[in-house]
């Protein structure tokens, strides 16, 4: 048999197999015709013209009765052959790194001290070393003998979507892991682990979150803080005034200038504002945090590969212990890492 088609199909040739395909359906198992249909016709066509071929063979009988039958095994053809296709585009990040010999990164540029841009040029900070020790990695893997490193400045506005639309490869900041942002966009492991808090002016004596009631809080808008600030503000029935701001430095201006009564963010990031303020005395910060704010690098959804790459540079670094240099020349003025944060880097120490 396997002898006999070989030598008509070097007949025939290709175009005539395009053309034709039920005319030799029945020489081939239910399968096989499936996959011949499903490359050359439609669903329905392929269902008549095995029903008009009769298709009797190999233990399989089609008739006029049951066409639904091999539309059915057509489907699942066509979804096979759909799940191959994305299997082969799962690493398609990693294939134009590879061609450009170029990985392109994001980073917020007023988000200091995870990620920020140096005066003579260069991005840095706690994040941003991370997203550099991950290029390191994958030009390993790939076999590069370099690779441009190729910065981008993102606002908390649009660093979702400069991952999603293909912008950039990695956003390097301060994005906090949500639900809703899975709908978009996926995320490394955790890197960091922080809670939302208010800063403000120490002569204020606003120390709950209740003593906010009826006061001008500024926020960036379309963040996880703005939104469990609002959750947590209902809960404890303070009515506050939310003032989007772009970024932390308008926040942190409205609030020394006394346009607003506080600023809302993650705490490590009030700390270091704080810190770098003109004035750290005259500023101080709640006692407790009113949300959970997981770090994460963010990455494209709909590519595990490239994923699977920037976890296991993660790993690697959790594991070798080099967080911790990486986490003291970054963090360690603001004091040693809590039990919360050890727990999160042990955890996240995966087996290969």
């Amino acid at each position: 048999m396997a002898g006999r088609w070989a030598h008509r199909e070097n007949q025939r040739g290709i175009i005539a197999q395009a053309v034709a395909p039920e005319a030799r359906s029945a020489r081939r198992g239910p399968l096989l015709r499936a996959v011949a249909c499903y490359t050359f016709v439609s669903l329905r066509q392929c269902a008549d013209a095995n029903v008009a071929a009769g298709l009797h063979g190999q233990g399989a009988t089609m008739t006029s009765r049951r066409p639904f039958g091999y539309l059915r095994l057509c489907a699942m053809v066509g979804l096979l052959a759909a799940a191959a296709s994305a299997a082969a585009d799962s690493s398609r990040t990693l294939d134009r790194i590879r061609a450009d010999g170029a990985i392109h990164l994001g980073y917020r540029a007023g988000a200091a001290p995870f990620s920020f841009r140096e005066r003579d040029g260069r991005i840095r900070g706690y994040s941003a070393e991370l997203c550099n020790r991950i290029a390191t990695a994958i030009q390993k893997q790939l076999g590069l003998p370099a690779l441009k490193v190729e910065w981008t400045p993102l606002a908390a506005a649009d660093r979702i979507d400069a991952v999603a639309k293909g912008k950039v490869d990695i956003e390097c900041g301060t994005t906090t892991t949500s639900l809703s942002r899975y709908e978009k966009v996926d995320f490394s492991l955790p890197i960091f682990v922080d809670g939302g808090s208010i800063l403000t002016r120490s002569d204020a004596k606003l120390t709950r979150l209740a003593d906010f009631s009826g006061k001008r809080i500024a926020v960036i808008p379309g963040t996880t803080t703005e939104s469990a600030l609002k959750r947590e503000l209902v809960a404890i029935g303070a009515k506050a005034e939310l003032v989007p701001v772009a970024d932390g430095v308008v926040g942190l201006a409205l609030l020394t200038a006394g346009k607003v009564d506080g600023y809302a963010g993650d705490r490590i990031v009030l700390v270091s504002a704080r810190a770098d303020s003109s004035d750290p005395a005259k500023l101080a910060l709640l006692d407790a945090d009113f949300s959970f704010e997981p770090y994460a690098l963010v990455v494209r959804r709909d590519d595990p590969d490239f994923r699977l790459a920037v976890n296991r540079a993660l790993v690697e670094i959790y594991r070798s212990g080099d967080i911790d240099d990486i986490f003291y020349r970054w963090l360690g003025a603001m004091g040693r890492p809590g039990p919360l944060l050890h727990s999160m880097f042990y955890l996240n120490t995966l087996p290969e």
